[in-house]
């Protein structure tokens, strides 16, 4: 098929396999994709010639984005695509002209304290079993420890595998991360008794375990899945009887990870440590391509308003005692 006459279909399929090629996902991508296509070709549009500013316009306002950041999103995948067919030659220029909308308003995520962290897992382990879940409140209670303990997010925790526990070494490999990527997370010894005790529970119920079994499942044969794993998240939370501050989002299960980041930074405030010296090592740690991801989970708390003040006022109070008459 001549470039010419590449359609608006075949176009996106070769962009998501160069971006695939980079080792990008793009399953969500891919259905927002779709969604052009098919509201393009319900107006007789076919090639990408016939995608004008009024058409990307119309499409953007016919998806029920009402928070700016997913409506910011879908834009995003749009220009991102088309500035690729840009670059293949496929189009002179971009015609998209849609602009981002603001997100000031948007409120910051909660952040568990180790109090409320405690609260959460003494409550998911009391859940009780069901018919068709086995072991719900260990296997829960271990699942939402590992989001806070190791900032991991619930897709990595719930695909674990038996081969993913390093118990000799402390080490736990994490894998189907965000762009694919696999990396080696290090854990301490309250992480490894977890871990050791969800891998007995796996055998004494009689199942085998390969490298490739699931860590975490009800069946035996498939991982618990995240969005469960949030559903059930978002039930216990009327229970904990959290206080939510104006202007703060409801718990999710990812503010678990949120409040690691977090914890993490104030840690370092109070081992006297420089935490902006020591950010590759938690963006590495969080399996971020790059400090500037991981800076989206550092919510400013009171906590750590106190103790950057602290350390202010003590590199400071040399300069402050001089200036004195």
């Amino acid at each position: 098929m001549n470039d010419e006459t590449v359609t608006l279909a075949v176009a996106i399929e070769r962009f998501l396999d160069h971006r695939r090629a980079l080792g990008r996902k793009y399953l969500s991508e891919q259905s927002e994709l779709a969604l052009l296509v098919r509201f393009a070709n319900a107006r007789g549009v076919d090639g990408l010639d016939g995608l004008t500013a009024q058409l990307l316009d119309e499409f953007l306002a016919s998806r029920p984005r009402t928070r700016p950041r997913s409506f910011n999103h879908l834009l995003g995948v749009v220009a991102v695509f088309l500035d690729w067919a840009v670059s293949q030659q496929l189009l002179a220029a971009s015609p998209l002209r849609t602009r981002r909308r603001r997100a000031t308003a948007e409120r910051i995520p909660f952040i568990f304290d180790p109090a409320q962290v405690r609260r959460l897992l003494d409550v998911a382990g009391g859940l009780a079993d069901n018919s068709r879940a086995r072991g719900r409140g260990a296997t829960y209670h271990s699942i939402f420890a590992l989001c806070y303990g190791l900032g991991l997010r619930a897709g990595e925790v719930c695909g674990l595998r038996a081969g993913d526990v390093d118990t000799e070494r402390q080490l736990l490999v994490v894998r189907g991360g965000k762009f694919g990527k696999t990396r080696l997370v290090p854990h301490g010894p309250r992480i490894g008794q977890l871990l050791g005790e969800q891998l007995e529970r796996r055998r004494d119920g009689g199942d085998v375990l390969g490298d490739e079994a699931p860590l975490f499942t009800f069946d035996g044969h498939r991982c618990v899945h995240p969005g469960t794993a949030s559903l059930t998240f978002h039930h216990l939370v009327p229970e904990l009887d959290l206080e939510v501050p104006d202007g703060v989002i409801s718990p999710r299960l990812h503010s678990l990870r949120h409040s690691f980041a977090v914890a993490t930074l104030l840690r370092w405030y109070r081992q006297g440590d420089d935490p902006a010296a020591r950010l590759f090592e938690l963006s590495t740690f969080m399996g971020h391509v790059d400090p500037t991801s991981t800076s989206v989970y550092l919510t400013i708390t009171a906590e750590l308003l106190d103790e950057a003040n602290r350390r202010f006022e003590a590199f400071a109070a040399p300069t402050f005692q001089q200036a004195r008459p």
